[in-house]
């Protein structure tokens, strides 16, 4: 059922009732993230300015048991912030405040409803970087990035979100406002709090406020584009590239079939036959960064690599990342539903999985393509399909199942950097065993007794 209207009255009153959503073709929006196939209306949307109001619609939300599912744009892979029934849905994006960017000390501090790309833009104003690039950074929140441990491009050399979050501040499931972490580089007094929140999808507090580490902008970038008509030739580059001690600061592939898609979409000029593409950037001091570019040249080239581009201007450099940052969207041109899954293998498993994705695929009569970080071993096998085509999702289920079995059996795990949320909940208990999942549920008993955040995504209590 609806929520009742004394309970919309008491929302207004907290955060204006210019800031409550209900009608059904205005809350339509809030019903779904980026996470194909999952979807649940949403009754009522809120939107809080400031961290009292947040927690004033906690304290609201908790005393009536009515369950709060936290957003920023929506741009989750797993159905994390898909609404609960008879529930509230929080969007953030109206803490959207730069409060301190600090050059002395390399941070910056920042409102969770900020956007991603405005915290880098900011940054390389200054002559700084924030390293972490998720392909959505453009519009997704940085309040999402740190409740997801977003990765990105960059991952490989610079880490991921996690790597880069010095503080919060997370109000909690009652209402109470708390600060986490610190301004110092080196803190260890008392237990690491701020890192239970961080991935924690929502389900532990609703985060605030995100004090950023930043780094000195690189001096220079050199890109590489190599392909290949083996996928276990680029597998084996990668291999050799990191055993050189060469870390770049990207190190990505794709598949022929997203080559293929790529192509059709923007055009770059690249080999239709050819069975793999790797995209490699190195940064730094210049005279390093002609080094390693000369030798990661040469180590795809002793590897196999048919062809090697190097680009020779900025604006080339941006052309060829272009091959992998559209990946994503040239094959969500292919088919009505696209399915963005997300693997992770140790690296020197790649290209057995990569076959296995592949033969999995063909065996299930279903079109995959595979791009993804080949330099940190998290691989993005994307199913082109049809979600009204029932029996071919059943098709789909059985593969990714398959797919999650396979990468755990390699010693991998079931997500890099997407998530759980509803879309991997039922995966979980194989990667991580039932002793860790125990633990997990102690924890959300502990912080939220209640059950009143994001309740049934990661595990059911």
């Amino acid at each position: 059922m609806a929520l009742a209207s004394e309970s919309l009255a008491t929302l207004r009153g907290i955060v204006g009732a210019e800031n409550v959503l209900t009608q059904p073709e205005d809350v339509i929006p809030y019903g779904f993230d980026g996470t194909a196939a999952l979807k649940q209306p949403a009754e009522c949307v809120v939107f809080p300015r400031n961290p009292g109001e947040v927690a004033e619609v906690l304290k609201f939300a908790g005393q009536n048991r009515l369950p709060v599912v936290t957003r920023g744009s929506g741009t989750g892979l797993s159905g994390g912030s898909v609404p609960v029934k008879n529930g509230i849905v929080m969007c953030l994006v109206k803490l959207d405040r730069v409060i301190q960017l600090d050059e002395k000390n390399l941070t910056i501090l920042v409102e969770a409803g900020v956007v991603t790309q405005k915290i880098a833009d900011l940054a390389a104003a200054a002559g700084l970087l924030y390293p972490p690039d998720p392909g959505s950074m453009k519009i997704s929140t940085i309040g999402g990035n740190v409740a997801e441990n977003s990765g990105g491009l960059r991952g490989l050399k610079y880490g991921v979100t996690r790597d880069y979050v010095m503080g919060l501040e997370v109000v909690l499931p009652d209402g109470k406002i708390v600060w986490l972490g610190s301004q110092c580089v080196k803190d260890v007094a008392g237990y690491s709090m701020k890192d239970v929140f961080i991935g924690s999808e929502g389900t532990l507090g609703v985060i605030t406020k995100v004090l950023l580490k930043l780094v000195p902008q690189p001096a220079a970038k050199k890109t590489l584009l190599a392909t290949f008509a083996r996928m276990d030739a680029a597998a084996e580059t990668v291999s050799a590239i990191i055993a050189a001690r060469i870390i770049p600061c990207t190190l990505e592939f794709l598949d022929k079939i997203t080559i293929r898609c790529v192509e059709d979409y923007a055009h770059i000029g690249l080999p239709l036959d050819a069975e793999a593409l790797l995209l490699m950037e190195t940064d730094g001091h210049p005279a390093v960064v002609e080094d390693e570019a000369r030798r990661m040249e040469q180590i795809a080239r002793q590897h196999g690599a048919d062809a090697v581009v190097v680009a020779q201007s900025a604006e080339e450099s941006a052309r060829l990342a272009t091959a992998r940052r559209s990946a994503f969207s040239a094959l969500a041109r292919v088919a009505p539903t696209t399915i963005l899954e997300d693997a992770t293998v140790p690296r020197s498993e790649l290209a057995r999985m990569i076959r296995f994705i592949q033969e999995v695929g063909e065996r299930h009569r279903l079109r995959i393509g595979t791009f993804g970080h080949m330099g940190d071993g998290n691989l993005h096998p994307t199913f082109l399909t049809d979600e009204r085509n029932h029996e071919e999702m059943e098709r789909v289920e059985k593969a990714m199942q398959e797919i999650f079995d396979f990468a755990i059996q390699l010693g991998g795990t079931i997500t890099g950097e997407h998530g759980v949320g509803l879309a991997k909940k039922r995966f979980l208990p194989g990667a991580i065993g039932g002793a860790s999942l125990d633990l997990m549920r102690q924890l959300k008993r502990t912080l939220d007794p209640g059950t009143i955040l994001n309740p049934g995504k990661i595990f059911d209590l």
